[in-house]
Formats: C-alpha cells, structure tokens, sequence
C-alpha cells in the first residue's frame, strides 16, 4: 500500500469516526469501548499490547475491545498466546481489519478467526495463516493451522470450511465474507462500532447481548453513534522504538552503517559523535538480532568485511582485502536471516545498501586520511625561530613562505618587510605566523640554548 493510499485511508477513518464519535455524554451504565491498534508484525511488543489491553479491559468492566490490525508477518512470540487470552476473556474482543489496503497473515489471521466477532475494511486482505510465525516456521505444520482455524471458527459461530481456506490462500474482505471466515465487511471503525449493537457474542463468561449504539436525530438526520466512550490504546514511545528495532530491514541497516562509522571514527584517530552514534546503532541492530532468527556465521562475515576494507583504505588503495571485504559483505547480507524468505529484506535495498557502504570504504574514507595524516603536525615550538621569505609585502599583513609552505603572516608596523626579504618567525597565531625582518628581528630561542651551553 502506498503512502498515498494510507494517508488517503486515514483520513476516510478520521472522518468515519468523526461521524459516529460526536461528543456526547457517556452512558452511567457503560463502561466503554477500548480499541487496541496494531500495526505492523505481531511481535513481543504488540503482542504484550493485545494482551495487556485485554486483561485491563477485564479489569475495569470494559464492554468491549477491539483490535484495528494491519499486520503480515509474526516474528518472536507465539500466537496461541494471544489467542488464549482472547479465549478466557470475559469481555468480547472484535476484531476488525483496517483501514482499506491493511492485512492479517500468519498469527494476525488466527487472533482474527479467534475473536468473538470478526470484521474487515473493503480493500483488505486476510491469508495466508501458515506460516503462523516466520521466524520459526517449522513449529507448525499446514494441517494443524487447519484445525486450528476451523475450531476458532466454530466456536465463534463462523463457517469453518470458509475459515480453512485462510490456511493458504489470501482472501479479499469480500471473499473472506463471502465463504463465512468473517462475519461482515464494514468500512470504518465507527461503522463496526454501531454493527455491533445487539449482536450475541459467546465469551468465557457466557452469551453476551451487546449494546453499542443509539440512535439521535429525526427523520432523514436520524442516525447511529456509540453509546459510551471509545478509548484508544497503542504502542508508547519506548514500545514503538522496540518495535522498529525487531524490522530485520532495519536491524541489517543498522548493524553495517553502525560498523562503517566506528571504522570512521578509528581512523579518525578519535572518540567523537561518529564512534558513539555507530555504536548506538550496533546495539539497536544487537537488539533486533536477539528475537531475529540470525545466522551467527552471516553476521561474522559482515564483521569481517568491516575489517577488509579497512585494511585497504589505510593503504589508500584498491588491493585484495577490498574484494575479500565486497565478496564478504554481498555473502553475509544475503544470508544474514534465516526463517522464511519473506524476513529477507528486499534485493534492491541490499543492493542500495551494499553499494552505498562500498562508496563509503573506497571513495570516502581513503581520502579523508590523505587529508588528515598527509598535513605535517605544525606546533608553536616547532616554526618559532624558522627562517623564509616574503612572498608579499607584510605591512602589517602579508603573505610569506616558511618550510616550503605559504602562510598568512603580520608583522609590527615599524618593522614592514618587503617582497623578497627573509622574515624570521617571531610566533605563532593559530594559523597565522608573526614574522620580523632577519636583521634585527627576535632571536631563535634554539640559538640562545646552544650559546648558554657552549659557554
């Protein structure tokens, strides 16, 4: 879905919701709609989300709690968790699938058919259900993710044959109600909220007649809103960083640039901002790489391209250690990730990333020395005493050659030196030298040492 179309989606729902969530006053005798919006793979992060807002919602007599999911894979947390919470739950749990363009794959399809109710946008996509986890997709099998699917169904008073289907097949919204694996297509949430109204669902604590919606208005203005407030829950802040950690696009990124900047900073001979954002960024990449299914080897060999092509760029020059480095770097981000294919980041971003690192290590990094180990260390003590020549006239200001090098020079206004003549240097400020005439100017402190110990 483009960013178009999910701006575009966001605010057909902005303005759904607007239409059915007008202020009003809520019910004494409600106890509200809290709606959890996943967004994303369902991973520790959400699936701690989905789990706490339904045990909060049990809590505090909740009527109702709805799961707005977008969501096509499942990484790092099993999704049978979910669905048993969802299962003992005393308060019905909706789940809807939205907004239009949005998905359910792998454990989003199971916690889907697990809900006591089960909705979705026109225009998204529910399946395939298998493989429930793409981490692991070896710990279930096609057939069991049948079963299960079929049994959800059941229990929720849906087709299981329709729900089979979602094994592995994707089905539009339509489809999917079409065969019975849901029970309606609704554009917003606002609009699922009022279906729901008089609807019999079967919880942990028995048949529940729902009651979300009333009707204001007369005549041809008459029409449904909530009866009782909607509350929204989502990710906070250090959750939706945890989230975008887990991306395995995202973690590689960071792991590869991490380790080109602190091979920067080494050169640089320095411990400055490069060195602590690289390695802020290896530990955000380690901390993806701790739920990621990682091949321990691909990784190495990305550390050793690190290591390869700074061998050479030290050198300055294209040698055996950069093809080492490049065949190394192509080898392990290709293979950096095991599971299913479909964690594997996309060939044109490994080829703009691979392909950007390599600029860096050749074309950046080997001139970057040139210009910081190439210039002689110039101190005080160093040109103080040193003899040259006028390039200018200095008066005061002017330019002179000391060491086979031009320098910025001033001098005192009654001493001017004129083009050609020798200057001596007096001192040094910053990159400016303060010079006099060889004649009667300041003696090298050098000079003076020698004469005190030859005496």
């Amino acid at each position: 879905m483009t960013r178009a179309r999910r701006l575009a989606a966001a605010l057909l729902i902005a303005l759904g919701v607007g239409v059915f969530f007008a202020p009003l006053a809520p019910a004494a005798d409600k106890g509200g709609i809290l709606v959890v919006q996943v967004e994303g793979a369902i991973d520790p992060p959400n699936a701690s989300l989905i789990r706490n807002a339904i045990e909060r919602a049990n809590q505090d007599k909740f009527t109702l709690v709805i799961l707005q999911i977008d969501s096509a894979r499942t990484v790092g947390v099993a999704p049978n968790q979910i669905v048993r919470t969802i299962r003992r739950s005393a308060v019905p749990v909706v789940s809807w699938i939205g907004p239009s363009g949005a998905q359910a794959r792998g454990g989003a399809a199971l916690i889907l058919e697990a809900s006591h109710a089960a909705f979705a946008a026109p225009g998204s996509d529910i399946g395939p259900a298998y493989p429930v986890r793409l981490d692991q997709p070896e710990l279930t099998s096609a057939p069991v993710v049948r079963e299960e699917l079929e049994k959800l169904a059941t229990a929720n008073n849906r087709d299981p044959n329709g729900a089979a289907r979602l094994t592995n097949s994707s089905l539009s919204a339509r489809d999917s109600d079409a065969v019975g694996a849901i029970d309606g297509v609704r554009p917003t949430l606002g609009e699922t909220i009022v279906t729901l109204n008089k609807k019999t669902v079967t919880t942990s604590a028995g048949e529940i007649k729902l009651s979300t919606a009333k009707i204001i208005g007369e005549g041809q203005d008459r029409r449904r809103q909530p009866n009782q407030d909607v509350v929204f829950d989502s990710l906070g802040i250090s959750g939706k960083v945890s989230h975008a950690l887990l991306s395995p696009s995202l973690a590689y990124f960071l792991l590869v640039i991490g380790l080109a900047l602190i091979v920067f900073e080494f050169f640089a001979a320095s411990i400055g901002f490069a060195a602590l954002v690289g390695a802020g960024a290896v530990i955000g990449a380690a901390y993806g790489f701790d739920v990621l299914p990682v091949n321990l080897w691909a990784v190495g060999l990305l550390l050793f391209s690190a290591l390869a092509f700074a061998v050479d760029a030290q050198v300055g020059g294209l040698g055996v250690w950069t093809g080492a480095g490049a065949v190394t770097l192509i080898g392990g981000s290709i293979f950096l990730y095991g599971g299913d294919s479909q964690l594997r980041p996309a060939w044109w971003l490994l080829a703009l990333i691979i392909a950007g690192v390599g600029v860096f290590y050749v074309f950046a990094i080997p001139p970057f020395l040139r210009a910081r180990f190439s210039s002689p260390t110039v101190g005080r003590e160093a040109l103080i005493g040193e003899m040259g020549a006028a390039l200018t006239e200095v008066n005061p200001e002017g330019v002179v050659e000391v060491r086979d090098a031009r320098w910025r020079a001033i001098t005192n206004r009654a001493t001017p030196v004129t083009v050609g003549d020798r200057i001596r240097v007096t001192a040094v400020l910053g990159f400016v030298l303060e010079v006099e005439p060889e004649e009667g100017g300041a003696q090298d402190y050098r000079e003076k040492r020698s004469r005190r110990k030859a005496k």
